[in-house]
């Protein structure tokens, strides 16, 4: 194992021994990683800070500052996790344990402490190098992305430091290598994310005593019914622009998007669950609300939608998209617990783009780029919101199949092989060298 590989999997390992667990009940402690970055950049001659709302969750902010001829890059990550339960892992989550065949095991090693740690060496590799950049490197890693609610992450800390807005970003989201059914390897790229904007629906009936359910009209049944129409609530399929840059790198032309998007699923196991998810807005039935006694049949019971919705879609677009699935012959109210979140998206077609595509070849990896949109949430859409035109989700993996990538987040056994942390390195070193040297 060389220097390199043995550094940043002792990066990623200390990372992981850091429980910054975040959800409602846990503390999150991003201080903890923090200030662990904080102390290893420093000692590699980068300047770095410490920025926080709360003490308890900082972020780190680090740079290599440029000379002004180039734009600047943002090596980007969060220092939080999902929480786990250790008795439904095969190694403690929190331990970090390396096996004999090179899988590093914990909460994080894909989401995305791995990224994190890798990011970091690179910048440290290049301040020991006496890299001199034509445009400003960060490494930006902030708190509070698996939640959000404390509101002490990227959103907080864009509004609070207005000097950090930079031109490209690489983040989380991309990177996996899919072998397809037609015989050709692609390697995705996280262009942009879908919003959301969930929904409440109310089923209105008549309350009565349960014992005669004859009496009054129960809105249960009629929940149950409206319920039956959504379905697991995937989408009716919708133009996008993004969606199409997807569709033709996996497909080039077609006629019928129903039809194109079901071929492009088809094309490997991975695509099976997301691309369908991407065809327009998803309305997944999740909280319900019933009676508040066993023996009351209710007037009024309800399901909340998690609506994810594509770049450019309006409340106005979910409302008629919600209402055509549930009909108008049965009574109900539609009520809008939260503000709409929109989707974000960054050109498929820039030079960040080129540039990568560029580094896997010269590392002799022969992938076609897939341009995809992430069907979950990242920092990219505050970046993007603040000022940064460009942030796509990537890191290269060719010894983590795609199938252990997804199957570790926010699940047990979360991991990733070693061979991937150095792999991960030496492309971010290479990408600052092309766009900034």
């Amino acid at each position: 194992m060389s220097d390199l590989h043995t550094e940043v999997l002792e990066v990623a390992r200390a990372l992981i021994r850091c429980d910054t667990s975040n959800a409602p009940g846990y503390a999150g402690n991003e201080t903890l990683a923090a200030s662990y970055l904080h102390e290893y950049l420093t000692d590699a001659g980068v300047d770095c800070e410490l920025v926080a709302r709360d003490p308890h969750r900082a972020n780190l902010v680090a740079r290599i500052p440029g000379s002004g001829e180039a734009p600047s890059l943002a090596f980007v990550g969060h220092l939080d996790v999902v929480p786990a339960d250790p008795r439904d892992w095969t190694h403690p989550p929190f331990a970090a344990v390396v096996d004999e065949g090179g899988w590093l095991w914990g909460r994080g090693a894909i989401d995305m402490k791995n990224e994190v740690a890798a990011r970091a060496v690179a910048m440290a590799a290049l301040a020991r190098e006496g890299f001199r950049p034509r445009g400003d490197l960060w490494l930006i890693a902030v708190a509070d992305e698996e939640d959000g609610t404390a509101d002490v992450g990227m959103r907080w800390l864009l509004e609070a430091r207005p000097d950090i807005r930079p031109d490209l970003a690489i983040n989380e989201g991309g990177g996996e290598r899919l072998p397809l059914a037609d015989g050709r390897v692609v390697q995705t790229v996280s262009i942009g994310e879908k919003g959301t904007f969930p929904a409440r629906v109310v089923a209105v009936g008549e309350a009565g005593h349960a014992s005669t359910p004859d009496v009054g009209a129960n809105a249960v049944p009629l929940l149950a019914e409206l319920l039956r129409r959504v379905g697991p609530g995937m989408p009716t399929p919708q133009e996008s622009p993004h969606v199409d840059a997807m569709l033709a790198v996996l497909l080039g032309g077609y006629d019928d998007r129903g039809e194109a998007l079901r071929d492009a699923a088809a094309l490997h196991p991975v695509l099976a669950h997301t691309i369908p998810a991407l065809g327009g807005i998803t309305m997944a039935p999740t909280l319900l609300e019933g009676s508040f006694k066993r023996n009351v049949m209710p007037a009024r019971a309800s399901v909340e939608l998690d609506c994810r919705i594509l770049p450019g879609t309006t409340e106005a677009d979910v409302e008629r998209a919600v209402r055509g699935r549930l009909g108008s012959d049965l009574p109900y109210e539609l009520e809008w617990p939260e503000e709409l979140v929109a989707g974000s998206a960054s050109s498929p077609e820039t030079g960040l783009m080129d540039a990568i595509s560029r580094v896997l070849v010269a590392s002799g990896d022969d992938a076609e780029l897939l341009p995809m949109l992430c069907t979950g949430f990242t920092d990219s859409v505050y970046l993007r919101a603040a000022g940064t035109p460009t942030a796509y989700g990537f890191s290269p993996f060719r010894s983590t199949s795609a199938e252990v990538l997804t199957a570790g987040f926010h699940n047990a056994d979360e991991r990733v092989h070693v061979d991937d942390l150095l792999l991960s390195v030496e492309f971010h070193v290479a990408l600052a060298k092309e766009l900034l040297g």
